[in-house]
């Protein structure tokens, strides 16, 4: 009898260690990542014109010349493949931005690498919020200037799945013979653009989750 009790009490023992691995790696692989401290602009490093891109109230705020605000990182080297991203948006009347992914750091210019998720509601530009920017755009708003909106971009492999409160508004693949090295698809960080002096664009609630 003392046999059968020591061995099921390491049957018991083997089942926690075998669980507990596993609720880890689920719980890591369901992590949202803060991106924005809601304080200022730590593992943030903002190009071009740094004064367009400010803190306010825990909201960031592009408001200014062009400027692009790259996401670093701690160690200055964020880096994200297949991931889950969202945020909150507000537009002012007229404003046009951008939310860039799979991008990297440039010291001047439109980024030339990855694609953009296009942030504008009332703005002349006739592509709008919600549009994979001059891939597949959007033409009607499918939100309001002066309202938070929920802005979420899914990227898993080829895919990339850009939603607006919750209805997606872009679904599309890469065609597999794509030779588009710079606007193709690979890894690399976020970025927010500050588009002109006019244009005035609220961020704030940040965060990402990585796919595997």
């Amino acid at each position: 009898m003392a046999v059968l009790k020591h061995l099921g009490q390491l049957a018991f023992c083997l089942v926690i260690c075998w669980m507990f691995p596993c609720n880890s790696l689920a719980e890591a692989a369901d992590k949202w990542e803060p991106l924005f401290n809601g304080k200022d602009l730590s593992g943030w490093r903002v190009a071009e014109h740094p004064d367009s891109v400010s803190v306010k109230e825990g909201q960031i705020v592009v408001d200014g010349p062009r400027a692009h605000a790259f996401f670093v990182g701690s160690d200055g080297k964020a880096d994200f493949q297949n991931f889950h991203f969202r945020a909150q948006v507000r537009t002012a009347p007229g404003s046009n931005s951008g939310i860039y992914f799979h991008t990297q750091y440039q010291e001047e210019g439109w980024p030339g690498r990855g694609y953009e998720a296009q942030v504008n509601n009332t703005h002349r530009d006739p592509r709008k919020t919600g549009g994979l920017y001059a891939i597949e755009d959007v033409n009607v708003p499918p939100a309001k200037d002066n309202e938070w909106f929920d802005y979420e971009i899914i990227v898993t492999g080829k895919r990339i799945k850009v939603m607006v409160n919750g209805k997606t508004t872009v679904d599309y693949t890469e065609p597999k013979d794509l030779n588009r090295p710079e606007r193709q698809l690979g890894s690399g960080t976020f970025a927010l653009q500050s588009h002109d002096p006019q244009s005035v664009v609220y961020y704030r609630k940040l965060e990402v989750k990585r796919l595997p």
